[in-house]
């Protein structure tokens, strides 16, 4: 009997491997809708259908940006609210994703948010000198406008001490130094399916901005950890999940918005949300 138990579990080991063999060689091996852009971004999207998967419908959208690229990132934030495309539009960016997660109500951030040297959003979490689950991540921005990804400490007021003149918190932290990190199992936020955003970087330096549409039956959304497993197999070393649900948004200069946020409940591209903060991505340095 005990063989009969042991013989079952190890089949049902491998099934799982496979499965997730499975879903990696799919995503790695998809006939991908690839545009180059300008300054070493690449636009790329996906939509798989029919459950094929992750068993589930998924549509992504993914900025490729090389290690050489002369493009940078920066961090936009809107005190009143506005539309990713929109403050991607008034800094004429190459590209544009939501950022990290706001009041809905007052639209101020509620997470650690620093641009340019001045502190505009803190780490919400009252009575208690901790921080949220959702704040367990950190981007920051080197003076050349690459991101880099850090751990916070638990203290929700850690980043203040930064010598960075920008960081964004948000999280969770979904991979670090090329090791998934641990999902907690009991928070819908976790282990639903939603509208995912990300930010993922990869061995050689290059890096990935990630759109995962959700809500709706032409795609799905993901759990947090078929994120985690996304980003790793797309090559990220490390990835930190930004603001998703409706707020998921990816604007690409000449093509407008091409991912499809579900605000409206439909799936096109006419669903943005207005948030209060995005991450652009502009032509050069200093632009």
């Amino acid at each position: 009997m005990k063989k009969v138990f042991l013989s079952v579990i190890c089949c049902f080991a491998v099934i799982c491997v496979m499965a997730g063999n499975k879903d990696s060689l799919l995503l790695v091996k998809a006939t991908w809708n690839v545009d180059t852009l300008s300054q070493g971004v690449i636009l790329k999207k996906v939509h798989f259908k029919n459950r094929e998967y992750m068993n589930s419908n998924q549509h992504i959208c993914v900025l490729e940006v090389q290690a050489n690229a002369t493009s940078c990132l920066e961090f936009a934030y809107a005190p009143n609210g506005d539309y990713t495309s929109a403050m991607a539009k008034k800094k004429n960016a190459l590209a544009a994703v939501n950022g990290s997660f706001f009041d809905m109500d007052r639209m101020n951030p509620i997470c650690f948010l620093r641009i340019d040297g001045k502190d505009v959003g803190e780490n919400t979490n009252k009575n208690t000198p901790y921080r949220k689950y959702y704040q367990y991540g950190t981007l920051v921005l080197t003076d050349g406008g690459r991101p880099k990804i850090l751990k916070t400490d638990s203290l929700r007021v850690w980043e203040k001490s930064l010598n960075y003149a920008n960081v964004m918190t948000a999280g969770p932290l979904l991979i670090f130094n090329g090791k998934m990190e641990p999902m907690r199992d009991d928070r819908t936020f976790v282990t639903n399916r939603h509208n995912r955003t990300a930010l993922g970087i990869r061995k050689d330096g290059s890096y990935i901005i990630l759109a995962v549409d959700g809500r709706v039956s032409q795609a799905n959304g993901m759990s947090l950890n078929e994120l985690s497993k996304t980003l790793k197999w797309l090559g990220c070393v490390y990835a930190i999940n930004m603001d998703g649900g409706g707020s998921t948004t990816c604007y690409v200069q000449g093509h407008g918005i091409v991912n499809y946020p579900s605000d409206n409940g439909r799936f096109d591209s006419a669903g943005e949300r207005k948030v209060s903060n995005a991450i652009l991505l502009l032509p050069t340095v200093g632009k």
